[in-house]
C-alpha cells in the first residue's frame, strides 16, 4: 500500500479534482512509494504549496500542479474555466517549479545534504484533453498528464522523472525515509542522527561513483596519476581501477604506506568474488612478505630496505612478477620505493603504473617529483589527470581547507552543519576533546560515528593501543569494524573517514608541516568537524593559506554528563 500523508486528506469541492489525481496515484503506484498532498514550503518570506508531491525509491521526486475544469492557453496566458466561466491563471508550469525549488531548498537545509536525484515538475489537467504533440517553452509535451493519461498515469510519471527530471540518479530510499519527519508535521529541524547521517553520506557515495567515468575515460592509459584534493574519491578509484585489472586476470599490486589505509584497502578487496590483487596493503608489508628482513631506524626503511628489495626482484621469476601496481596516497612513496618496486613489475619502463595523489597531503615529505622510473632509462611518462570535485565533506567543511585546493577546486557535498570550534590552552586540548566524545554521544551521535585525531602526541587511549603491542592488530580491526569511537593521530588517517572528526590540535613536533596536518584533519570529516585548541597557534600554523579557515566555525561548549559544561579556559 502507497504511503499517504495525510493517510486520508480532506478534499473540499474546490479539490475535487486534487481527489482525483490523489486516487489515481494511490491505486497505481507501487507499494514503497510516499505520496503527499497539499506540501505547503515557508522559505524565507516566500509561501509556496505543492499540490501533490511523489517521493518513489530508486526512481526521483515529483512535484504536481493539479488544475480542475477546462484549461487552456492562448497567446502565452492560461486560463482555467468553472461554473462563472473562464479566468486568468498564472503559468501553472512556473507555480510548480516555484513550489518544487523552494521545497528543495527548504529540505535541504534541514538535512543537510542538497538533493541531487532526479525532481520532476509536472502539471497535471484531468479534465482537459492536451493534443498529444502539443507543447510549448518550458512545458514539454511529457511533463503534461491530461484526462486521457490518468489511466496510465503510473507510467507516464515515471518517465517524467527518468527522462525529463533534473538530477543525478534515483532517489535512495533511506533519504526518503529521512526526509518524512520533516514532512510529517514537525517543520522544525531536528538534530541529526546516526540514522541521518549515514543517509547523507549514502548520497556522497553515489556522487564518489560518478567518479568511474574517469577510469573509463583514460582506460587506454597505462602510466596515469590521478592527481586530486582531499576528499575528491581517489582511494574508491585506486581500489576500482585494481577490481578492473584483477578482472583482465593481470597480476595486480594495491599499495600504500599508512597501515589504517592498508587495512581498509584488504577490507574492500575481501568483498570481491573474482580475482583478488596478488599483494594489497603496506609496502613495506610486501617487502616483508618476499622474506626480506626487518630492521631498525627511518634510514633503513626508506632507503636499505628498498635497495634489498631490488636485489631480490632481479632474481625474481618473470610469472612472480607484477603486470600492474597501483599506489593510493603516492605521495607519500620515496623515489627509492617506487625504484624497487618497479623492479618486481614485468616492464618496468612501459608497464601499467596508476598513482593517486594530492601533494598538499604529503606530510612525509618523501615525494620530490622525480620521474618514477627515471633509474631504470627513459621511462614512458606519467599523465596528470585532474581530480577537482570533493565529494566527502559538507561544503561547510570544504571551505576550512578549500584555499589549498586551487581555483578549480568544486564542492559536491550539501551545506552540512557549521563547523564547531572549542578553545583552550593547548595542554588541555587532549582532556578537551575527550569531553566532547562524550557531549556529542550526549547529542544523539553513535560512537563508531566519531574519531577523536591528535596533531602531535598520541591519546592515552591510542598511546596504550601502542604500548601493549596491539596497534597492527585489534586496534585498527576494531576502526573497520565500526565498533566503537576511535582515537588516532592525524599521519595515520590519511586516506580515511568518519561521519564526525574531533581535531585534537595539541601541537606540533614541526610547525613547517602544521598546514599539511590541519589540511588532513579538517578533510577526514564527513557530516561534522569539531576542532579543539588554541586559535593562537592555529593562526600561527596556518599562516596566510588558512588564517581564516575557522572564520565562519560555530563557537561550541560541549555539555557533557550531569549538564555540566566544559571549561575551555
Amino acid at each position: 500500500m502507497v504511503h499517504c500523508i495525510p493517510e486520508a486528506p480532506d478534499f473540499p469541492e474546490k479539490l475535487a479534482a486534487e481527489r482525483v489525481v490523489w486516487e489515481k496515484l494511490r491505486e497505481s503506484l507501487p507499494d514503497d512509494v510516499v505520496l503527499l498532498h497539499s506540501v505547503s514550503v515557508r522559505h524565507g518570506k516566500s509561501e509556496h504549496e505543492i499540490d501533490l508531491l511523489v517521493l518513489w525509491p530508486n526512481v526521483g521526486l515529483a512535484a504536481i500542479e493539479v488544475k480542475g475544469g477546462l484549461v487552456s492557453c492562448d497567446q502565452a496566458q492560461w486560463y482555467q474555466s468553472d461554473r462563472q466561466g473562464p479566468h486568468r491563471i498564472q503559468n501553472p508550469m512556473a507555480q510548480v517549479q516555484g513550489a518544487a525549488h523552494a521545497f528543495q531548498d527548504w529540505i535541504s537545509e534541514r538535512m543537510g545534504t542538497r538533493i541531487s536525484s532526479r525532481f520532476a515538475h509536472i502539471v497535471c489537467f484531468p479534465y482537459t484533453s492536451v493534443n498529444q504533440n502539443w507543447e510549448m517553452a518550458g512545458i514539454p509535451r511529457e511533463l503534461v498528464i491530461d484526462q486521457k493519461d490518468l489511466s496510465t498515469i503510473e507510467h507516464r510519471l515515471r518517465s517524467a522523472i527518468e527522462l525529463q527530471g533534473g538530477g543525478f540518479s534515483g532517489l535512495a530510499p533511506t533519504f526518503v525515509q529521512r526526509m518524512l519527519p520533516h514532512l510529517s508535521g514537525d517543520l522544525e529541524a531536528i538534530h541529526v542522527t546516526e540514522a541521518e547521517a549515514r543517509g547523507n553520506e549514502d548520497v556522497q557515495n553515489s556522487l564518489t561513483q560518478r567518479q568511474a567515468t574517469l577510469l573509463s575515460a583514460t582506460r587506454s592509459l597505462d602510466r596515469v596519476m590521478f592527481v586530486g584534493g582531499a576528499g575528491s574519491g581517489k582511494t574508491w578509484l585506486a581500489v576500482e581501477k585494481a577490481k578492473g585489472l584483477c578482472a583482465q586476470n593481470k597480476r595486480v599490486g594495491l599499495f600504500c604506506y599508512n597501515k589504517g589505509l592498508g587495512q581498509f584497502l584488504k577490507s574492500e578487496v575481501a568483498r570481491w568474488r573474482q580475482n583478488k590483487p596478488v599483494h594489497t596493503g603496506e609496502f613495506h608489508e610486501y617487502v616483508r612478505s618476499l622474506g626480506i628482513p626487518d630492521g631498525k631506524g627511518q634510514t633503513y626503511f626508506d632507503v636499505e630496505m628498498p635497495h634489498l628489495l631490488r636485489e631480490h626482484a632481479d632474481k625474481m621469476a618473470e610469472h612472480e612478477k607484477f603486470d600492474a601496481i597501483i599506489v593510493d596516497e603516492a605521495q607519500d612513496f620515496a623515489p627509492d620505493w617506487w625504484a624497487s618496486l618497479l623492479a618486481c613489475t614485468k616492464d618496468p619502463l612501459n608497464g601499467q603504473v596508476f598513482a593517486f595523489m594530492d601533494n598538499r597531503q604529503d606530510v612525509y615529505r618523501r615525494w620530490d617529483g622525480e620521474p618514477l622510473g627515471g633509474s631504470y632509462g627513459q621511462e614512458s611518462p606519467m599523465i596528470p589527470i585532474h581530480v577537482d570535485e570533493n565529494l566527502r565533506n559538507t561544503r561547510r567543511i570544504a571551505d576550512t581547507f578549500k584555499s589549498l585546493n586551487g581555483e578549480h577546486f568544486k564542492s559536491r557535498g550539501g551545506t552540512g552543519m557549521p563547523v564547531r570550534f572549542v578553545q583552550c590552552a593547548t595542554e588541555d586540548a587532549i582532556d578537551t576533546a575527550s569531553d566532547c566524545v562524550d557531549a556529542l554521544v550526549d547529542e544523539g551521535w553513535a560512537n563508531n560515528q566519531i574519531a577523536l585525531l591528535t596533531t602531535h602526541r598520541r591519546h592515552p587511549i591510542h598511546q596504550d593501543a601502542y604500548d601493549s603491542g596491539t596497534i597492527d592488530t585489534e586496534y585498527w580491526q576494531e576502526f573497520h569494524a565500526d565498533s566503537s569511537e576511535f582515537y588516532g593521530h592525524v599521519l595515520g588517517f590519511k586516506g580515511l573517514e568518519r561521519s564526525v572528526i574531533i581535531l585534537c590540535v595539541n601541537g606540533f613536533k614541526d610547525l613547517d608541516r602544521a598546514v599539511e596536518l590541519l589540511y588532513v584533519g579538517f578533510s577526514r570529516a564527513r557530516s561534522l568537524l569539531v576542532v579543539v585548541g588554541d586559535e593562537s597557534l592555529i593562526a600561527k600554523a596556518c599562516g596566510d593559506e588558512l588564517k581564516s579557515a575557522l572564520d565562519g566555525a560555530e563557537s561550541w561548549r560541549p555539555v557533557i554528563a550531569l549538564n555540566t559544561t566544559v571549561d575551555p579556559r
